[in-house]
């Protein structure tokens, strides 16, 4: 049987693990709504937190769905699907997915179809490398709360610095990743240009974001920026990008 990346056995197997997840979200928003009855919360207050706590859940999602959208035309519907509905991350599947079709000499945009092989070797470094995360939480995050929570109590300035040291060095990881093909820019290439300038984009509706809510006080606002400088800084790439030619 000739695989593809939309065959119908991948969205039984990846719908059947969505599905359990969905299963485990019903299961504990039960068990969340049942405990806030019995502390003495009221029916009114519980279905206003269940109501803002969804709106709050779909806004973010329509990022998510524009990058499932984005790696479906590499990788299919369901791997993205399945990824993105679990353990994903939206920047971190795509620069995986990306580095794996590179070192197979693949370019993440322009593939037409993918052996079962080269499928098998993305879904394996999109899958695996995240996977850290989950066995190294439970072994190092409560000696490194408990080091912070001691920082705190000798020095609160030094252990700001240091917070935000750990969080500035994330962020440059992903600078670095942004910046890697500007240098193109010496052979005349101008694409390493257009994940800079997405990026000035996002950062600028957010600058806007952030004004209104402490200028105009609009402090709804602050739930819906980071998805709609998400969505705006990626549909800025088609024109930007049909502009740098």
């Amino acid at each position: 049987m000739e695989f593809g990346v939309n065959s119908p056995i991948l969205f039984v197997l990846s719908g059947l693990i969505i599905t359990v997840v969905l299963a485990q979200s019903f299961f504990f928003l039960i068990k969340a709504w049942k405990r806030g009855r019995e502390i003495g919360m009221d029916s009114a207050k519980l279905r206003k937190i269940s109501i803002t706590a969804t709106v709050f859940t779909i806004a973010p999602a329509v990022a998510i769905v524009i990058g499932v959208i984005t790696l479906s035309k590499d990788l299919g519907v369901p791997l993205p699907w399945l990824r993105l509905s679990v353990i994903g991350s939206l920047s971190y599947e795509t620069i995986a997915a990306t580095n794996a079709e590179n070192a197979m000499g693949l370019t993440f945009g322009s593939v037409t179809s993918l052996t079962a092989s080269q499928y098998v070797t993305i879904v394996t470094v999109m899958t695996i490398s995240i996977l850290v995360g989950i066995w190294l939480a439970p072994l190092v995050s409560r000696k490194v709360l408990g080091g912070m929570i001691n920082l705190e109590k000798r020095d609160r300035k030094w252990a700001d610095i240091f917070s935000n040291a750990m969080f500035i060095g994330m962020i440059a990881a992903f600078l670095g990743y942004i910046f890697s093909d500007v240098s193109d820019l010496a052979k005349g290439s101008t694409a390493g240009l257009v994940p800079v300038l997405v990026m000035v984009v996002s950062a600028f509706v957010m600058i806007l974001s952030g004004l209104a809510v402490k200028k105009l006080k609009y402090h709804w606002i602050s739930d819906y920026a980071l998805p709609v400088s998400l969505v705006l800084g990626m549909a800025s790439a088609i024109p930007i990008t049909a502009w740098l030619g």
